[in-house]
């Protein structure tokens, strides 16, 4: 036993498994504390068209919801915000809210609008929320400012009293989701699955690939290797993801126009997914997996399919903006749910892949020519006697 614990094999092994427990649970324990510690960080956006009594609930819910609030938005203004996912919830106060709650039989309504292209840490704590509010505005009616708002529309004193006290119950809500999602945790969490399938194969073979450039750069030449290599990698980025996509669309049917989108993406995505994986393998060989490793656990949680950016901890708010998952996942609930500023998803995920492309030509260029430095400097020394 003695001699295996000294063989480099087990040391590495050992090295690992100690590196891996280190790296996971201090990227999760790190990462998913912002649940539900930062859902106070989502915004919600009230639009009151009430002009009696809607800015005395307005100012309620302010001081209430533990939520950015913003109540400067029209309604067309907040429903863009929530379709490209600025905002996570918008709550109407519609115009004739404090007539009917004036009315004897009258009902008044709250509309809720919620976006379900989102992860579902966010449309199940507003749909809880919704559920809250409606409550809680059947209690506040009841309170003096509202009793006081009856009598400035000169209701006599003892009609608002009776007004008041008749509220309770009469106040319900209208939750109206956008962009719904097909029933099934595998559909809620496919855009994580397919996308992380692909990034770990690309990270595989990126160290493969990378080696096998290095051992055909003296035969073919180092530029016309790298660029072989390229134009491999886009061939593959073409051809693999159809495997992927094709097991997801057999247990959830989809058009073909959307099977297309989808192919067309993750072909992008896994183009990219090599360019940056093969930065570390580039740079250092195979001790570039260990910060690959730090990389692909860190965006199982920037990627946001588990929290949204305005969640996350600093360090995976920064991870989701110069990694490939995060665009991917957020082009994916696109494509297959709804939801905005796709092209500007597919310009960050293109501008990683060029932004990992040119590090890639820098790594082969310097590192090369250094190597060609030695190289001849040693050949330069005379032979020792």
């Amino acid at each position: 036993m003695k001699n295996m614990l000294k063989h480099k094999g087990v040391k590495a092994g050992i090295f690992m498994i100690v590196f891996y427990q280190i790296v996971m649970l201090t990227v999760f324990m790190s990462g998913y504390s912002a649940i539900p510690k930062n859902v106070t960080n989502l915004t919600v956006a009230i639009v009151n068209e009430d002009k009696q009594s809607g800015t005395e609930f307005v100012q309620k819910l302010q001081e209430q919801l533990p939520f950015n609030v913003v109540t400067d938005k029209t309604l067309e203004q907040a429903k863009t915000g929530l379709e490209d996912r600025d905002i996570h919830m918008v709550i109407r106060i519609p115009g004739n809210f404090t007539e009917k709650l004036s009315e004897q039989s009258g009902k008044a309504e709250l509309e809720y609008l919620i976006n379900e292209s989102n992860p579902t840490t966010i449309t199940s704590s507003m749909k809880s929320v919704a559920t809250e509010i409606t409550s809680q505005i059947g209690t506040q009616v009841q309170a003096q400012s509202f009793e006081a708002v009856l009598n400035g529309m000169q209701v006599p004193a003892e009609q608002s009293k009776q007004i008041v006290e008749s509220t309770t119950g009469k106040v319900s809500s209208n939750i109206v989701l956008s962009n719904p999602q097909p029933a099934g945790m595998q559909n809620q969490m496919a855009p994580m699955f397919i996308t992380m399938a692909l990034y770990v194969g690309a990270m595989i073979y990126a160290m493969q690939s990378v080696g096998g450039m290095q051992q055909l750069r003296g035969q073919m030449g180092k530029w016309k290797a790298f660029f072989a290599l390229r134009g491999t990698n886009l061939l593959i980025s073409l051809i693999a993801p159809l495997v992927g996509i094709g097991i997801y669309f057999m247990v959830q049917g989809y058009g073909v126009e959307v099977f297309l989108k989808m192919w067309l993406v993750h072909s992008l995505q896994l183009f990219v997914s090599i360019e940056f994986t093969s930065i570390f393998i580039m740079l250092l060989g195979q001790g570039g997996m260990l910060i690959n490793m730090v990389f692909v656990l860190s965006q199982s949680i920037a990627n946001g399919t588990s929290m949204s950016p305005e969640m996350m901890p600093g360090y995976f708010k920064f991870v989701s903006q110069i990694t490939p998952m995060f665009y991917s996942t957020h082009l994916d609930y696109n494509i297959l749910f709804g939801g905005g500023r796709t092209a500007h998803y597919a310009i960050g995920l293109a501008l990683v892949g060029v932004g990992a492309f040119v590090l890639n030509a820098a790594i082969h260029h310097f590192k090369n020519a250094k190597q060609t430095e030695l190289v001849q400097e040693s050949s330069q020394q005379p032979a020792m006697v």
